[in-house]
């Protein structure tokens, strides 16, 4: 190996080192500092949902009524794919009854695709039963994704 391939290899191995610690840096900071939606309570977190879902492309977008709505928030169609999505404004992990509600939701109102929504992350439970009965899991990293979208 030559001088110029150490060198090559090297910088490779800085620059990977400093995305790396970029990427940490950028989650620890969203850990300590709430977002705007984490200080919202339920309702208004599935309105601001919903809001954030039209501005990323999907279409008849619908908060159901906030109670007996079987489990589901928002209603929601993108590329020919209905939703049926439970919204959940979590202090801590998510469990398994949000994924239980997106999947009795989704056959009632009869939607190809059941998700659950969170400005937190999921328990480990809910993630196997999620997996069990083909219900999407959207984290916080998620949301944020979403929210970048819209903003662009």
């Amino acid at each position: 190996m030559n001088t110029n391939q150490i060198i090559i290899i090297a910088g490779l191995a800085v620059a990977a080192m400093m995305f790396s610690a970029v990427l940490y840096l950028r989650q620890r900071r969203r850990r300590e500092r709430p977002e705007e939606y984490d200080l919202m309570e339920g309702h208004e977190f599935e309105y601001y949902c919903a809001e954030l879902l039209e501005k990323c492309g999907f279409l008849e977008v619908e908060v159901t009524k906030g109670s007996g709505d079987y489990g589901v928030d928002v209603l929601a169609e993108k590329d020919g794919v209905t939703y049926a999505i439970q919204c959940k404004c979590y202090n801590g992990p998510v469990g398994v009854k949000a994924v239980q509600e997106a999947y009795a939701g989704r056959d009632y109102y009869d939607r190809m695709v059941g998700a659950v929504l969170t400005n937190q992350y999921f328990t480990q439970p809910a993630a196997e039963a999620a997996k069990k009965l083909k219900i999407l899991l959207w984290d916080r990293e998620y949301l944020e994704d979403l929210v970048e979208q819209s903003m662009s």
